[in-house]
């Protein structure tokens, strides 16, 4: 689950720069890099959000 209140790292950072999520009140998400929160983060519909985490899980972004 994201949190509403904070962006959250991914686990699978190892400590490194990595994307930052973070659901916000209106149901968007939005996505920031850690190494620069400075940097406004982007905004997505929550149906935009699971349709990349769908792509993700089904290999969609992998290098062939």
């Amino acid at each position: 689950m994201i949190s509403t209140d904070r962006f959250r790292k991914s686990s699978f950072s190892g400590g490194t720069g990595c994307v930052e999520v973070r659901l916000l009140p209106d149901g968007r998400v939005a996505v920031r890099d850690s190494k620069d929160p400075s940097v406004p983060p982007s905004h997505f519909s929550q149906a935009a959000w699971q349709a990349f985490l769908a792509g993700i899980r089904t290999g969609e972004f992998d290098q062939r």
